[in-house]
């Protein structure tokens, strides 16, 4: 079994009204943020598939098809 996690974020330059609210929040709380920020979605996945190369080109496979809308977002895939 592989366990994975996807992390999915807006590209750069996509405007982010809930990263705006959260930051927006945070200095509302006195807790001041370095930089903007931008918020995202994680999903840990497990597989049954145990070749690490095809259990890479799946997850592309998933995050190209349903996990991302890769027109405005990113996204990494790190296997533990």
């Amino acid at each position: 079994m592989i366990k994975a996690r996807v992390t999915v974020t807006l590209k750069n330059g996509v405007l982010d009204p809930q990263g705006k609210a959260i930051e927006h929040a945070l200095s509302g709380l006195v807790l001041a943020a370095s930089a903007p920020v931008r918020q995202g979605k994680v999903f840990d996945v497990e597989l049954s598939e145990t070749d690490k190369a095809k259990a890479e080109a799946d997850l592309k496979a998933m995050c190209d098809k349903l996990l991302a809308n890769t027109v405005i977002e990113n996204y990494a895939v790190e296997i533990g």
